[in-house]
């Protein structure tokens, strides 16, 4: 597609953005693209109050793309319903390599009808999803949450840091009767596609199946699991309140719940609270398989921002199980692999396109 690229609209400057000092100069700069006046003016209020500036607003995808060019922001938000050129040709755009590379957060409003949208704009090349708030949610949560997404996003195309070499833990050796082995991975931003592109190179059956718990608001999960089964010999599915894990099957943790596993070695979906604002939290379903498997569990942490697996983690080296984290250079974000690696506990640093090779390896061992 050819994007013509119009004059972009003039930003009124703030005084955030000429203010002198180191303060100014820290401050993420970034585009805000929505079709919606009352809502650019929510997002601009909203992220100047928290520390960005704001370079440019675009109400359609071509003013997103001109803004880009001429700002080379450190981050876009970017609604998908926009009338010509809408936020799904901007992601392909800014992914065929024309514009500058934007790290990219949607801002759209999502319901989980529209689940299959929101993984198409993951598969697209967005950085991470916001869900615009419905009536009667809280604007400051949102408000918070894209905060922290953005700054995540404008700091992906910094420095990289150096690696970390996992420490020498011995291999365990398990008795004849210990069973098959099963494997549970746990991701947030990236994991998508991280996701996309690991499990399809997984065989089916695959030691005792796989567990997946991916941060995603309720009703998205459903899509993301639809979207890899697909591609992938392993049947892909949201876990249910009672369903069996088997050598077959990956069983995604449902957006909305957290993922608990029973005494039967069975999935179970609770409502307890959100733990630092995920639900579901990885650190619960990874106790629960540590309890159950033991030395018998492979748990491979991917990309993803926060700490979330780190306490999991603890677990599964208290039981002798073992550990697999995505390297820096491969990961979207490097916070829950970096979390785990820095803590001491994974066995291996392994990139993502040779994380397939490894867990094999470890379910061969």
């Amino acid at each position: 597609m050819t994007h013509r690229v119009p004059e972009p609209r003039r930003h009124a400057v703030r005084p955030s953005a000429t203010r002198a000092g180191t303060d100014a100069a820290v401050r993420p700069r970034i585009v805000v693209a929505d079709d919606s006046s009352l809502m650019r003016r929510i997002l601009v209020r909203t992220l100047t109050d928290d520390g960005f500036d704001v370079v440019g607003e675009a109400q359609d995808g071509d003013e997103a793309l001109a803004l880009c060019i001429r700002h080379r922001p450190d981050a876009m938000t970017l609604d998908l319903h926009m009338p010509g050129t809408d936020g799904m040709a901007v992601l392909r755009a800014l992914g065929a390599g024309g514009p500058p590379a934007v790290p990219t957060v949607v801002v759209s409003a999502f319901s989980p009808a529209q689940g299959a949208r929101a993984v198409d704009a993951l598969a697209g090349g967005a950085f991470d999803l916001a869900a615009k708030p419905g009536v009667g949610e809280s604007v400051a949560d949102f408000s918070a949450g894209l905060g922290e997404k953005l700054r995540a996003a404008a700091a992906s195309g910094s420095a990289r840091r150096a690696p970390v070499t996992p420490r020498n833990v011995p291999r365990h050796t398990p008795g004849p009767a210990s069973g098959r082995r099963l494997v549970l991975i746990a991701c947030s931003t990236g994991g998508p596609r991280a996701l996309a592109e690991l499990l399809p190179a997984l065989p089916s059956p695959l030691g005792a199946g796989v567990l997946v718990v991916q941060h995603m608001p309720a009703g998205f999960t459903g899509s993301l699991a639809a979207r890899l089964d697909g591609t992938s010999a392993l049947h892909v599915q949201e876990a249910g309140p009672t369903a069996a894990i088997a050598p077959g099957d990956a069983l995604i943790a449902p957006g909305g719940h957290h993922l608990r596993l029973t005494d039967a070695r069975a999935t179970t979906l609770t409502n307890e609270p959100a733990i630092g604002g995920l639900r579901p939290r990885a650190d619960l379903t990874i106790a629960d398989a540590a309890r159950l498997w033991g030395p018998r569990l492979l748990l491979v942490v991917l990309t993803g921002m926060g700490r979330d697996g780190l306490d999991g983690a603890r677990e599964v080296r208290r039981r002798g199980g073992r550990i697999l984290v995505e390297s820096e250079d491969t990961c979207t974000v490097y916070g829950m692999p970096r979390a785990v690696a820095e803590a001491g506990l994974a066995d291996q640093i392994v990139p993502l396109p040779d994380m397939a090779a490894a867990i094999l390896e470890e379910l061969a061992a």
